[in-house]
């Protein structure tokens, strides 16, 4: 960690840089040229390189459509800006026609989640299927057991409309919202246990950490936890929750007040099948700051918890990769030797927890965790409590948007291979498109990139021949996680595709894969949704195994799905019981 003492640094900004940041969040005057940065962890990292942020990208020159070829070329790379222009030959308004191929839909529930995220879980109780929607804002509970007849059961937080959202959230002011849920049956405890991570706020705060030191000084002591909280589930209901045990990431001051506590908080959901080793993503303290990105403050890493017994979650383990602590010269030095470095632009370290194609508690032996930036991650858990890097590979810059976000690791005790992909964060195909990479992983140590899944097409007599110009975002977001219950379908590989709906990728011969489906749903009207929320489109899946059923996350609400490729939709409670008890 840096000493306490401030820093002051003052440098001049690019002017791309802060159109950028001044588009993004929609302000009405430009920002100021000049930096003055006090928090001495951030002023460290700035002070290693110059800027190396990108230009603007001008649409027609740098980057478009060409209406002769019907081919999109995106831009070599851009920062970050939600205000993106739009270019010569993207349609005029909203699409309101829905396409489909392979795909049928069962329901459609509008307005349960937020336009901006959601986590997605699933836990029965007394031949009941509960599904759990969330988000720092929100909890929304769904009886699921009939898809076609789903029930709401608990609502927590604000319902979005056509007004947006029936509740103003302050994002200051969170103090009891969780992040990422898990759930896992405990042998233990012989009951299903939550475990629900708790980080610094990610939006709604910090919108330039170059600019707004007092934004960073408040989120150094954020008034939420940093670290995760433990329930037991006495019922389907988080009424019906007890918090039984609570732990900072910050495993430095590990008794540190709320206020007090350094680093990022636990990031998305927590890697834990319910037995004895549980992994997280976290950056324990704020040294970990060697990233790029505007608005976060932290590379996170990843922490390894027994939690032999749930109520008294012991820390064992942190994972850090070369080039995340500033003040480490080690550290900095392969951090400067990454291209990325200085682009204003980057996220880097992880932002899921890592990923593991068999629980150690089975003799699973391997974990891979995507880093963005700095590249994908194999770990060797022979010794499960105190992981050792294996492997790692990495692709040329592709910014904006995220890097190595998720891995796929449902195909790979079939194949040995996984898939691994960062998503787009510029609406109008404002910055490079985003793979999703097939990696040859049977020697973990020897990772290597052998194709990727093909890029999505519009049907013929869709108006338009590629997604760019349909508006918002296009790219892939994620396949939905490895706690989905049942087993994963062995050459189907369904992802979120933001404008492009859902997509299911063959991958029965992962260097060969093609597209078998899609389902790509009309945009809301602005009678449903603000319009200004539509750039969203189609942000996450969750895949129901155990009764072939698809659940589709848009912005104006959340679709039942079946495809033929899966096999035919059951409604009940399969005989098999999630989480699983054995």
């Amino acid at each position: 960690m840096m000493p306490s003492r401030t820093l002051k640094i003052t440098l001049l900004a690019t002017t791309a840089l802060m159109a950028g940041m001044a588009n993004a969040q929609g302000w009405g005057e430009e920002l100021p040229e000049e930096i003055v940065v006090n928090d001495p962890d951030i002023a460290a990292a700035l002070a290693l390189t110059y800027d190396r942020s990108p230009p603007e990208a001008v649409p027609g020159v740098d980057y478009g459509y060409d209406a002769a070829t019907g081919v999109f070329t995106h831009p070599v790379a851009t920062t970050l800006n939600d205000g993106a222009p739009r270019f010569e030959g993207q349609l005029e308004g909203w699409d309101q026609n829905t396409y489909a191929s392979n795909v049928e839909e069962i329901a459609f529930y509008p307005h349960v989640t937020s336009p901006w995220h959601a986590w997605i879980d699933v836990a029965d109780f007394d031949g009941r299927r509960y599904m759990y929607f969330h988000d720092r804002d929100y909890m929304r509970v769904l009886d699921v057991t009939d898809p076609a007849q789903a029930t709401e059961v608990y609502s927590e937080g604000g319902v979005w409309g056509p007004d947006g959202s029936s509740e103003d959230f302050d994002s200051a002011a969170v103090q009891d919202y969780w992040g990422g849920i898990t759930i896992a049956w405990s042998e233990a405890l012989q009951s299903n246990v939550v475990v629900a991570s708790y980080e610094i706020g990610r939006f709604g705060l910090l919108t330039d950490k170059l600019r707004q030191p007092d934004v960073v000084e408040s989120l150094r002591h954020y008034n939420s936890l940093k670290g995760f909280r433990v329930y037991r589930m006495n019922g389907p209901l988080p009424s019906d929750w007890e918090l039984i045990a609570e732990r900072t990431t910050d495993t430095s001051h590990p008794d540190a007040p709320i206020g007090e506590q350094e680093g990022s908080g636990s990031l998305d959901a927590p890697t834990w099948f319910g037995g004895q080793y549980m992994y997280l993503a976290a950056a324990p303290t704020d040294d970990y700051a060697l990233t790029d990105y505007p608005d976060y403050l932290h590379s996170p890493g990843y922490q390894v918890w027994d939690m032999s017994d749930p109520a008294n979650p012991v820390f064992v383990e942190q994972i850090t990769v070369p080039g995340q602590v500033v003040g480490d010269p080690e550290s900095e030095a392969a951090w400067l030797m990454n291209p990325r470095a200085g682009n204003r632009t980057s996220w880097m370290g992880a932002r899921m927890a890592p990923f593991l194609p068999e629980p150690v508690e089975d003799g699973g032996t391997v974990a891979f965790g995507g880093m963005a930036g700095l590249g994908l991650y194999s770990f060797d858990l022979t010794d499960p409590a105190h992981p050792a890097i294996a492997g790692h590979l990495n692709t040329p810059p592709s910014f904006a948007g995220t890097e190595f976000d998720s891995v796929d690791v449902s195909q790979y005790a079939r194949t040995g291979f996984v898939f691994t992909n960062g998503y787009p964060m510029n609406p109008n195909c404002y910055e490079p498109y985003k793979d999703i990479y097939v990696v040859d992983a049977r020697d973990p140590a020897a990772m290597e990139i052998v194709a990727t899944l093909p890029r999505p097409v519009p049907p013929e007599g869709a108006g338009f021949t590629d997604y760019c110009q349909r508006g918002g975002s296009f790219g892939p977001k994620r396949s939905g996680g490895m706690f989905q219950p049942g087993d994963h379908a062995q050459g189907i590989l369904p992802y979120a595709f933001y404008n492009a709906g859902l997509q299911l990728f063959d991958v029965t011969d992962p260097t060969a894969p093609s597209i078998a489906g899609y389902f790509v749903p009309r945009f809301p009207t602005t009678e449903e949704m603000p319009d200004w929320t539509f750039d969203n489109a189609a942000f996450a899946i969750f895949t129901e195994y155990d009764r072939n059923i698809i659940w589709l996350v848009t912005v104006g609400g959340v679709y039942a799905l079946s495809t033929p490729l899966l096999g035919e939709p059951m409604t009940g409670t399969p005989e098999a019981v999630w989480p699983p008890r054995d």
